[in-house]
């Protein structure tokens, strides 16, 4: 279940609240009563385990120049080998 942030636009309050995605967001201040806005994080990062899907694909496609017009890493030219960001 995800954890959202809130703040209160009267009190100031800041706080985080644990609801299910399906929920509607919170709209009553737990302090004040007062209107709450939801803010946006950075949320969480996701962790994929397994085979390395994301490295076999990149090896199959080769360099994203060809797809993208920029690699992976954001030169303007093709990627040296070996693909950017591993070491020999």
């Amino acid at each position: 279940m995800p954890t959202y942030d809130y703040k209160c636009e009267v009190c100031g309050l800041t706080f985080e609240y644990r609801q299910a995605i399906t929920e509607s967001p919170l709209t009553v201040c737990p302090r004040c009563q007062g209107k709450v806005r939801r803010l946006i994080s950075g949320g969480a990062g996701i962790l994929l385990k397994g085979s390395g899907h994301n490295r076999s694909r990149r090896d199959r496609d080769g360099c994203s120049m060809e797809q993208g017009g920029r690699t992976c890493c954001g030169r303007d030219e093709r990627c040296e080998k070996p693909p950017c960001g591993e070491k020999n």
